[in-house]
């Protein structure tokens, strides 16, 4: 399903030596060999192409420090944002003063900005985690901080959404893998995004999504893996309008591209080996870290 063929069988080769760019310019975007083998971002599939919006350069990909994304044009959220995180050299940076603010390389009627967070209990959450961008030379770490809190990287989250996922397991799982894993140079690359769905509550005239997935690719003993986790009431959505709070579910790549009309590359779908219960219904939540199987 790949358009990137030559990407299944891209030889591992040597990651950049960390640190890498100190004192001098600070590069932009999602880096697909910052894992020492080609993990190409996923590109939209037939069902979403034409939904790709254009940047204000005539692009389709938005390009920021350490990540990048892609947006649709009608719902003015990010399609996909893949972000690369080095954990050996992520810098503690306050977010006091930084403001939620309009992306510039997107037209102003091309992303929800402040109109629908205002005078209501809407978050404004973070798609690439603000804490996975802040690493590199302190000019790096600086950039990114400002630019994850552009409209771009920001989705709605309700209140059941923030206070689900039992024990925090969504927002931790980038935690979880250094964690849990011996992470090949202590490098993740993670991709994420909201998913639409013709259903999804509409206010202020912006439909809300109700599920979001993330994809974390990293190596270990010098072997690509990878896992894919979706953010949900339910696995099977049919009839599925207003349930109890929402859970995580290790899901495969494959499943992904189902529900999101992406096309993840061979190379990341091949990387995913985990054995999942065919029926949905045979698969329990994560109600911790712990769960989660690497």
């Amino acid at each position: 399903m790949s358009t990137d063929a030559t990407s299944a069988t891209s030889a591992l080769r040597p990651p950049p030596p960390r640190g890498a760019g100190a004192g001098t310019e600070v590069r932009a975007g999602y880096d697909p060999a910052f894992l020492g083998v080609d993990v190409p971002a996923p590109a939209p599939g037939p069902a979403v192409r034409a939904d790709v919006a254009r940047t204000v350069a005539g692009g389709t990909v938005v390009d920021h420090v350490h990540f990048s994304l892609q947006m649709s044009a009608s719902r003015r959220f990010a399609l996909w944002v893949g972000w690369n995180v080095d954990g050996g050299s992520l810098q503690a940076l306050s977010r006091r003063g930084l403001a939620f603010v309009p992306d510039p390389q997107v037209a102003g009627d091309g992303q929800v900005g402040d109109e629908l967070y205002a005078g209501n209990r809407l978050d404004r959450g973070h798609l690439a985690r603000r804490a996975d961008l802040l690493w590199g030379s302190r000019a790096a770490a600086e950039r990114a901080n400002r630019d994850s809190f552009l409209f771009t990287n920001i989705t709605p989250q309700l209140d059941d959404f923030n206070q689900s996922a039992k024990h925090g397991v969504w927002g931790r799982l980038e935690d979880a893998v250094f964690a849990d894993v011996d992470v090949d140079d202590l490098r993740v690359s993670v991709f994420g995004g909201p998913v639409f769905a013709a259903d999804d509550r509409s206010y202020r005239g912006v439909l809300l999504p109700r599920e979001y997935w993330k994809v974390i690719a990293f190596r270990e003993g010098g072997t690509l893996r990878a896992r894919a986790f979706l953010l949900t009431q339910a696995l099977d959505r049919f009839e599925v309008l207003e349930l109890d709070e929402f859970r995580v579910f290790q899901v495969a790549v494959g499943e992904l591209e189902a529900r999101t009309g992406l096309v993840f590359p061979d190379v990341l779908r091949a990387a995913d080996t985990l054995a999942l219960p065919e029926a949905t219904a045979d698969r329990a939540p994560l109600d911790r870290l712990a769960d989660i199987r690497w």
